[in-house]
């Protein structure tokens, strides 16, 4: 039976190795999706601007509702709105997504030179490239309707870096949960719905009631959130000592779910 490594340097190292494959299959991913459409890769450009004139007229016009502290305009409530559904449906995709990434590709779990552990990676990437286009799309609005972004924009990978190897840890575990409970797939679901309520999308965190506050950052998503709209929108640099905290955690999480799928994957095939 073949071993597995769990390794942390394994970790990367085999991302390194199969870097060509999980660029083909990443690239063959994001133009899958809109293969035989009409605009094809124009969509991932047209869905986040669409999206983000529903939110803004929804929220603001129908709603009316404001941002807590800021100066009360629409354009703000948008910007800041959108900043936080970037990061959160980048989680959101690759989550929902993960405990079917054995059970839908049972054929690459017959082969065993096949690198099962590189199937969330290349889930992951192509959700990055979404989330980079709805970056795109909000800088050139911020661009056009408020002036020239903050510098402090350059400090935006420092902060998604983490939430990147949180995602590829969860990742790991549900997709090895997935083959063995089929009702994985649903629950995460729900779970997602949940998070997003509970996350500071729609609303800061100031907001809130200090008791619930303590609650509220149990969710991982929040300090990654209320950072990169931080940086963003409102030219703050970000909080280095959470920063840490969540470079820590987010490290901690990837090997110990890398190291979860390494062990369980022996028995995907009899399984499946």
């Amino acid at each position: 039976m073949q071993n597995f490594s769990i390794a942390p340097r394994e970790l990367f190292a085999s991302a390194w190795r199969h870097r060509e494959l999980i660029a083909a299959s990443t690239k063959r991913e994001v133009l899958g999706r809109y293969r035989g459409s009409v605009l094809g890769i124009f969509w991932s450009f047209a869905n986040p601007l669409f999206m983000l004139a529903v939110y803004t007229f929804v929220f603001s016009t129908v709603f009316k509702a404001r941002w807590v502290g800021g100066n009360g305009s629409k354009i703000e409530f948008a910007l800041v709105l959108f900043a936080g559904l970037i990061v959160f449906n980048l989680f959101a995709e690759c989550i929902s997504r993960a405990p079917t990434y054995i059970v839908s590709n049972v054929n690459y779990v017959k082969k065993v030179v096949f690198p099962l552990e590189i199937l969330p990676s290349v889930g992951l990437l192509s959700a990055l490239f979404h989330a980079a286009v709805s970056l795109a799309v909000w800088l050139l609005a911020y661009f056009f309707l408020v002036g020239i972004p903050h510098v402090t924009v350059l400090y935006l990978p420092l902060i998604v870096m983490p939430l990147l190897l949180f995602i590829m840890g969860l990742s790991w575990i549900l997709a090895s949960l997935g083959v063995f409970l089929r009702d994985v797939a649903q629950f995460v679901n729900i779970v997602i719905t949940v998070i997003m309520f509970l996350s500071p999308i729609f609303y800061p965190v100031t907001a809130l009631p200090e008791a619930y506050r303590e609650i509220l950052l149990l969710n991982p998503l929040v300090p990654v959130i209320e950072q990169t709209r931080a940086v963003l929108y409102f030219g703050v640099p970000p909080d280095f000592q959470a920063l840490l905290i969540c470079w820590i955690v987010a490290l901690l999480m990837a090997w110990f779910g890398f190291a979860w799928f390494q062990k369980t994957r022996r028995g995907f095939a009899d399984v499946l």
